[in-house]
Parts: structure tokens; C-alpha cells; sequence
């Protein structure tokens, strides 16, 4: 019965609206929507997959990587480049499959970009789709239905809005109807506001409206329009490897140079030389660095799509792990954007919590009242939660009821009423009202101290954030329908409290950033007072709250300067969010910034990271974030950092073992010149060692679990430089240990007169050991050599596993044993090569604590 009353109330507005709006003819439609264009915003083409792997090319660490190989394919070593070019197909393929994943997901996301529209065309009113409208078309608008585009109001029937995307407040907003012929000025806000905007919903009421903007031209356009002004953050890690790859090369063909100098002169055979030369750039040509870098982000977005967050930029993983601050909006980011009965208020009985009385009387019939006072099919959030609450106590309006008349809302009479009839031969009416407590107890007649106590009652839940609705019945006459609001006896019923509910897990998620040394600030909309109390319930610091109109009272340097003690910034727009994220990075920050609104989108851009929510996000959010969260979890957000923490510092221990394993390889390449020995590593050795040390820095590093204080210690300095002078000496301490104790045996061996051939094997393989014990003492910051030996790490036993069988396929096989210039080894030899890796590990374990 209720739904039917609805249609016939939409029913009556269209068929007023033909006769006073005979809206654009046809052919004007058509030549406005050729002369504009559709009314959408501009999407970005799909990448295709072979579009996305023609950007991975693009990538500066890809680029080398693959120059890497084609060096090594142009100097005839097929296997050392088939293994660079094997690591970049992976990296390649892993990307094509996550990005064309991520774009598929967006694809599915894409709900607003073009509802439809009821528009009255040749004086007829006819649904089509959004993005068919054009400026001058009549808009029927009715309640539940999302604007198709900016319009001015026409004629309004108490209509409301949900201007929450673009605003960031989560009430709903009062519109009346323009002056005759007028538009009015888009700089009045609020309740004096005739414009309705693209992307918000009609949540009460109904109207007619006349568009003047579609697309891009629309204030949800504009603001994605602005997107393209604003500069993306480069990729500092990127930079960073590049510029150290870059000071490797140059490094290493001076020294390659250098060592075909000595050889020549010393040896005499400028051939020799020019292998031994050869030999030493490949030792030193710091190839895995690209290796690493693709790698691991590439595989970071795959882990992090598993907990439902997509990558759109695979730098911003590693940027996510160094956050220092994470701004977030309030409505629909925190909050589930929908209201919830929580408190109801009675004159007799003081506050009761909803959850803790549903079975009282008393309360049940305010509950009552509520959902009699609401519209039957409700589509404003406060009156579905009055709906679900009275539902959920066992409230159910009976079947034979029928709505016969509503009162709306007024300027002077801040309350709506419905008058029900019980069946169709009842001789009297009950009458149910809600509103502003005010403006019900002016309806009940309520005495001085009466209204005192709801006064005080009503700012009692205000400061706690929540929205307070004063509630009344009454019983009229069945010919009294005519009579003005005003005109009934009502009884006041008491208040009823609604809130916008956290999402769950966001006070978990907050406390965990906290413990993470990451500061969180709520950036909102919304009033002081409810950001206020929201933040105190999420676990943010709310102790210090500006407001939108403080930050646009202050300078830059103003802001920049008292930005650092602020938790909770309120009634802000959307320049204001992007000022307070530029402010922040100004200061030091590093800053991810959440939200789902289009009236996120600059600052999303700005931000260091932008995170936006998946389902609820607008396209606009989107398209200007790095990050987006499938499922619009906040809790997904500690995720991401989680991850990135766990990509920087096992890149920072690839790193590390790169440096320190390059030393001895470097240095026996170098020690056979100085001495006159024969020569340990040529190419094809070090080509055998690199198939090794490429799977250690790209598969075994990348598994190997976060640290146990990662999510407990605060985030890395922003300035803090990943090759930072302290890591490096680290590094080359270890590969100098390393080097120190196999150069050590390599000339004790030679003085007890072993052969070349096995004083190169055995070289080797005290090289293989020592760069197992390397990779050892670099898989964990801790000092506890249990952790190193035992932690699991199922790629490790791989690699390790692959490693014995091309030890014992090289020792057996004597052919393999001619190629690579080698020969058997002795028993004792196996035990001095084992205790080459314990004598490194344990040197390099004790260097670690030292330092500690």
C-alpha cells in the first residue's frame, strides 16, 4: 500500500510538470548533445595488455635490465643473458596480469557515470539514459533518484539531497526552488542553495529542475578537470636505484679498464687482458639492482591485490611503507555513510540505549512514531534507519494503513508530519511527526521547563556526534485533513538519537597506525562538534580541531607551521583538503590521503599516495589515486603499509648482499693479476655465480618474512636515502670479510702447491659458500643467528636445493668439469669450503652486533 502511494504521488508531479514545462523539442535535444558532447566526464582509454607491457618497457629499471642482457647476448654469454631476460619477462608478465586485473576491477566500479533521467521532451516526459541529457532539459526529479547533471531548481517539494561526494557532509541538504527566471549564485551554500549537482541523490521530496551543465562542465567535471593541473609524486626509490646503478657501470668499467691495463702489462697477452677485463665489468656490472626493483614491486602489487587493495602505480607501495601521516575523510571512508538509531530519549525515563530496551514499551512506541513519521518507501538515510530500527523491534506498520496526507518541511517549522488512517471506515486519524526538538516541542505546547529539559537532553547527544530528531503523535478527526500542521493536538514522545556508524575494524586499524608512528588526521566536511566526537571514537586525536574557515584565514607558512598539532580538520572544502595535504608535505610529511567523494580527487592526486575507495568511490577518486581498496576496508589500508614496510626492507637486505657478494667476485677477479696466480673467475664462472646470485636477490629476498618489529617501529626518515653510507660500509665490511677469509685459503692453497684447475674449483665453490653465509647474514635485521639459520623462507630451500644439485652436477660430471676449467676436489677440500660460509657468517653476525 505504501509503494503504491508513492507511484501515484510521482504519478501527479509528472503530469503537473507537462502541463507547466513543455521541456526541449527533439531536435533541439540532438543538436545540443552534438554541440556539447554526452553528458559523462572524460574517461581515460582502457589499456589494453599489450598497451600495458608497452608502459612496463617504459620503466627506467626494466629499460636496464633488459640493456643488461643484450650486452651479455652481444658478448656471447647466451646464459647469463637468458637468465636477465627470463627475470624480465617475469616482471613483465606479473605486471600485465595485476594492471589489466586492476583495470577489469575499475571497469566493474564505474557505478556513477551515467544514471538515468526523467526529462520532458516535446512536452512529454520520457526516461533516457544520463548521458543523453543536455543543457535547458526539464529533470523530473523524484525521491531516490541521482541528479543526471547540474541544474537550478524549478519548482521543489520539501526536496532534500545527499551532497555527500561532493561536499563530504553526510547530512542531507534542504533546496528550495529559484526565484521565477532566476539562477542563483553557486557561491550560496547550504539550505539557500537552489542547484542540484550531478552525482547526488534525491533522498526526500521531489521537483522539477532545469540542467545548465553536463560533463565536464559540471562542478563534479570541473574538479576532475583540475586533476590535470597537478603534478604526480616521482618515484624516489626509482631515482634513487638509477642514480646508484648508474655510479656502479661507470665504476666498473674504470676498474675493467684498469685490470686490462695491469694485464697486459704484466702478463704480456692482451687478449687475456681484454677476457680478464671482460671478466671484472661483469663482475661489477650491477645488474640485479633493476632485477630487484621491478621484481619486487611487481610482486608487491600481487600480494597487496590479495587482501582486496589494487596497485594503479607500483611505486607507491614502497611510498605507502614510509607514510608518516594518513589523512582521511569521514563520510563513507570511516563512517558507512548510512544512519543508525543508537540512543533514544523519553521524558520520564531520561537517555536508553537502543540496543539495551528494544522490548520497552516506551521506547517501542517512539520507535513507532518515528517510522509513521517517515515516508513509507524512504530513501534520506534517516529514515531508512528509523524504518530498520522499528523493524528490528518488531514493529510492523499494518497492511490496511493508509497515508492520506503529509505535511513537508518548512522555513518556519523545521518538522514533517503524516496523517494514517487505520482502515478504510476508521472515524478517526493518527497523526505522527518528527523534526527539530525545538520545533516538536513548539508543536506539543511544551511548558518553560519542559522545554528546558529537551533543550538540554538534545545538546547532551549533540556533543557526543549524534543527530537528534524530536518525535510527537497525536489523533485527529477524518475531516480534519485539511487543517495546517499547527492545527493538531500532538503529545511529545520524546528524542530520537541517529549516528553514522564506523566502519568496522577502523579503531583497530587507527591503533595500529598509531603503534606504526603513523599520525592519522580526519579531514571532513561535517561540523566540529560530529567530526569531533566521530574522531574520538575511531581513536584519533581530536584534541585540536580547525576548521575550514581557520586554514583559509592563514598562510601557507601559517598553516605549514601549526598543521603538526591538528587531528581533526572540519568543514572544509575541497581546495581547503588539497592545502592541508600540500601544508603537510611542505613540513616533512609523507602523506597518504584517503577518500571516495570527487571532491577528494585533488587532494588524492597531490598526496604522496592516494587511496580511494573502491565501491563507493566516485571515478573521479579514482582515476587521481595510486591506491584504490576493493572493498572500501579501512583496515586494508594497514595492509598496504604493512606490505610496503616489508618491500623496503627486504629490498634494503637485497640490497645489501648485492653490494657484499659483488666484493669477493671483484676481488678474486682482481687478486690472480696482483699476484700472478691463476686466474679464478672468467666469464663463464661468473656467469655460473650470477645464476645464483639473480634468484637470491629476486626470489629469495623478496619472500623472506617481515621483521617482528615492523608494524611497532616508526616510519623511516623521509629523507633517509636507501643506498645511505652506513649500509654501504655494512655491506662492503661483509664482502671484505668474505673476500678477506677465501683470498686467504685461495693462497694458502696455492703455496701447498695445488694444481690451477682445482685451485679455481676450489676458489669457486669457498665463493659459493661464502655467498650462501652472505645471504644468511643479510636475511634479517636481527642479531640472533637462530633467526638467520632457521627462519622459514620455502624459496630459500628452493634455491638452496638448486644450488646442491649443480655442486654435485659439476663435480660428477667431468665433462662439465672440462668446459668450466675445473677438476675434482679432495675431502678435506669439501670440509675448508663448509667452513669458509661458517667463518664468514659468524664474522659477518658479530660485525651486526657490533654495529647494533
Amino acid at each position: 500500500m505504501p509503494a503504491v502511494a508513492h507511484r501515484n504521488s510521482a504519478a501527479r508531479e509528472i503530469a503537473a510538470v507537462s502541463v507547466t514545462q513543455s521541456g526541449l523539442s527533439s531536435s533541439q535535444a540532438r543538436a545540443r548533445l552534438v554541440r556539447d558532447g554526452p553528458n559523462e566526464l572524460p574517461k581515460a582509454t582502457k589499456r589494453t595488455p599489450f598497451r600495458i607491457a608497452l608502459e612496463v618497457l617504459r620503466e627506467p629499471m626494466l629499460a636496464m635490465l633488459l640493456a643488461a642482457g643484450g650486452i651479455y647476448l652481444v658478448l656471447g654469454d647466451m646464459i647469463e643473458a637468458v637468465v636477465l631476460l627470463l627475470f624480465a619477462a617475469l616482471s613483465i608478465a606479473i605486471t600485465i596480469v595485476q594492471e589489466a586485473r586492476t583495470e577489469n576491477v575499475l571497469d566493474r566500479l564505474r557505478d556513477l557515470s551515467a544514471p538515468r533521467a526523467l526529462v520532458i521532451r516535446d512536452g512529454n516526459p520520457v526516461r533516457i539514459p544520463g548521458r543523453d541529457v543536455v543543457a535547458d532539459d526539464i529533470v523530473v526529479l523524484e525521491q531516490g533518484d541521482r541528479v543526471p547533471a547540474d541544474a537550478v531548481l524549478v519548482e521543489a517539494r520539501d526536496l532534500e539531497a545527499d551532497e555527500s561526494l561532493l561536499t563530504g557532509e553526510s547530512l542531507p541538504v534542504r533546496k528550495p526552488a529559484a526565484a521565477e527566471g532566476g539562477l542563483a549564485s553557486e557561491k550560496v551554500e547550504g539550505d539557500k542553495c537552489t542547484r542540484v549537482y550531478a552525482g547526488s541523490i534525491i533522498t526526500h521530496g521531489g521537483g522539477i529542475a532545469r540542467v545548465y551543465a553536463t560533463g565536464p562542465r559540471s562542478r563534479m567535471g570541473q574538479i576532475g578537470r583540475s586533476l590535470s593541473e597537478l603534478e604526480g609524486e616521482a618515484p624516489r626509490l626509482q631515482n634513487e636505484t638509477t642514480r646508484v646503478v648508474n655510479i656502479c657501470a661507470i665504476a666498473g668499467v674504470v676498474t675493467a679498464v684498469v685490470v686490462i691495463v695491469l694485464y697486459g702489462m704484466l702478463r704480456g697477452g692482451w687478449i687475456e687482458a681484454l677476457l680478464a677485463g671482460i671478466a671484472t665489468a661483469m663482475s661489477l656490472l650491477p645488474e640485479e639492482f633493476p632485477v630487484v626493483l621491478t621484481v619486487f614491486l611487481a610482486m608487491g602489487a600481487w600480494r597487496i591485490g590479495q587482501v582486496g587493495v589494487l596497485t594503479r602505480h607500483l611505486a607507491a607501495i614502497e611510498t605507502m611503507g614510509s607514510a608518516t601521516v594518513l589523512c582521511t575523510d569521514k563520510t563513507g571512508t570511516l563512517t558507512q555513510n548510512r544512519m543508525t538509531v543508537v540512543e533514544l530519549w523519553l521524558p520520564t525515563g531520561g537517555h536508553n540505549s537502543l540496543s539495551a530496551g528494544r522490548d520497552d514499551p516506551a521506547l517501542q512506541a517512539i520507535l513507532r512514531a518515528c517510522a509513521l513519521a517517515s515516508a513509507p518507501v524512504p530513501a534520506d538515510p534517516m529514515e531508512i534507519a528509523f524504518h530498520a530500527a522499528a523493524q528490528a523491534a518488531g514493529i510492523v506498520t499494518p497492511p490496511e494503513m493508509d497515508l492520506v496526507h503529509s505535511y513537508g518541511l518548512r522555513t518556519d517549522l523545521l518538522a514533517v508530519s503524516n496523517l494514517w488512517r487505520a482502515s478504510a471506515d476508521a472515524a478517526s486519524l493518527e497523526i505522527a511527526a518528527k523534526g527539530a526538538p525545538e520545533a516538536i516541542a513548539r508543536l506539543c505546547g511544551l511548558s518553560a521547563d519542559e522545554f528546558a529539559d529537551v533543550e538540554s537532553a538534545a545538546k547532551v547527544m549533540a556533543a557526543r556526534g549524534i543527530r537528534v530528531v524530536g518525535v510527537a503523535t497525536g489523533v485527529a478527526r477524518a475531516e480534519d485533513t485539511d487543517k495546517p500542521h499547527e492545527g493538531h493536538e500532538f503529545v511529545f514522545m520524546g528524542l530520537a538519537g541517529l549516528a553514522d556508524p564506523l566502519r568496522p575494524g577502523v579503531r583497530e586499524a587507527v591503533e595500529k597506525c598509531r603503534l606504526a608512528g603513523i599520525r592519522v588526521v580526519m579531514i571532513t566536511g561535517d561540523y566540529p562538534e560530529t567530526a569531533k566526537a566521530i574522531a574520538g571514537q575511531a581513536a584519533i586525536d581530536g584534541s585540536v580541531v580547525m576548521t575550514g574557515a581557520e586554514v583559509a584565514g592563514l598562510s601557507d607558512e601559517e598553516l605549514s607551521a601549526r598543521i603538526g598539532r591538528v587531528g581533526v580538520f572540519a568543514r572544509t572544502m575541497p581546495d581547503q583538503k588539497l592545502r592541508i595535504v600540500s601544508a603537510l608535505k611542505v613540513s616533512g610529511e609523507v602523506v597518504a590521503m584517503t577518500g571516495d567523494g570527487v571532491n577528494d580527487a585533488p587532494a588524492l592526486k597531490a598526496a604522496h599516495i592516494g587511496v580511494a575507495m573502491g565501491k563507493r568511490g566516485t571515478d573521479v577518486a579514482r582515476e587521481a589515486a595510486a591506491i584504490v581498496l576493493v572493498e572500501d576496508d579501512f583496515g586494508a589500508i594497514v595492509d598496504a603499509i604493512r606490505v610496503g614496510r616489508r618491500i623496503y626492507d627486504n629490498i634494503r637486505k637485497a640490497v645489501g648482499f648485492i653490494f657484499a657478494v659483488h666484493v669477493p667476485i671483484a676481488g678474486l677477479a682482481i687478486l690472480p693479476l696482483v699476484t700472478g696466480l691463476p686466474i679464478v673467475l672468467g666469464p663463464l664462472q661468473i656467469a655460473l655465480l650470477e645464476m645464483v646470485i639473480d634468484p637470491v636477490c629476486a626470489i629469495v629476498f623478496e619472500a623472506e618474512p617481515e621483521e617482528g618489529d615492523l608494524m611497532r617501529r616508526p616510519p623511516r626518515d623521509p629523507r633517509e636515502r636507501l643506498f645511505s653510507l652506513r649500509m654501504v660500509l655494512r655491506a662492503l665490511g661483509q664482502g671484505a670479510i668474505a673476500l678477506l677469509v677465501i683470498g686467504s685459503l685461495y693462497l694458502g692453497a696455492n703455496a701447498n702447491g695445488m694444481e690451477a684447475d682445482a685451485l679455481r674449483t676450489f676458489a669457486f665453490f669457498a665463493l659459493l659458500s661464502a655467498t650462501i653465509a652472505l645471504v644468511l647474514a643479510n636475511r634479517s635485521f636481527s642479531r640472533s643467528m637462530r633467526i638467520a639459520l632457521l627462519r622459514h623462507n620455502l624459496s630459500f630451500r628452493y634455491v638452496l636445493g638448486f644450488m646442491a644439485a649443480g655442486a654435485a652436477l659439476i663435480l660428477a660430471v667431468p665433462g662439465v668439469q672440462r668446459v668450466l676449467k675445473f677438476a675434482p676436489l679432495e675431502p678435506p677440500h669439501g670440509a675448508l669450503i663448509a667452513l669458509v660460509g661458517i667463518l664468514v657468517l659468524a664474522a659477518c653476525e658479530l660485525t651486526k652486533a657490533k654495529m647494533r
